[in-house]
């Protein structure tokens, strides 16, 4: 890696690193929440959540489901793609992966249709 290159493991041992990336990813797993919500769970300004919401966007960790209130107020609720991420050490360095829920739901879909074929 060149000087000043950052690799992707690297980049995302940052932001599992942050306090406030963690929170809202715990807190975004149990159900998809208003950054309202995460704000108050994670004891953070909003400005804070906003900011470390975009970092995780950035990363596909977390995505947006937008709705409409009774009142014709737009609403935006967030939800973690993460299901698992995993550490490992190969020839003296830390690699990262990351497993999403829609890789799985497509890891699925082709699993079965692979044996769906096979019979």
């Amino acid at each position: 890696m060149a000087p000043g290159e950052t690799n992707q493991s690297t980049v995302l041992f940052r932001v599992f690193a942050d306090d406030y990336s963690r929170e809202i990813l715990l807190a975004a797993d149990e159900h998809p929440r208003t950054a309202k919500d995460l704000s108050e769970i994670c004891d953070a300004s909003l400005a804070t959540i906003y900011r470390r919401i975009s970092t995780l966007q950035e990363h596909d960790l977390i995505k947006v489901h937008s709705t409409i209130g009774s009142g014709g107020e737009h609403k935006q609720r967030f939800e973690t793609t993460l299901e698992a991420f995993h550490v490992s050490i190969t020839e003296g360095n830390f690699e990262l992966s990351v497993e999403k829920r829609d890789e799985l739901a497509d890891n699925f879909r082709a699993l079965w249709e692979n044996f769906r074929d096979s019979t």
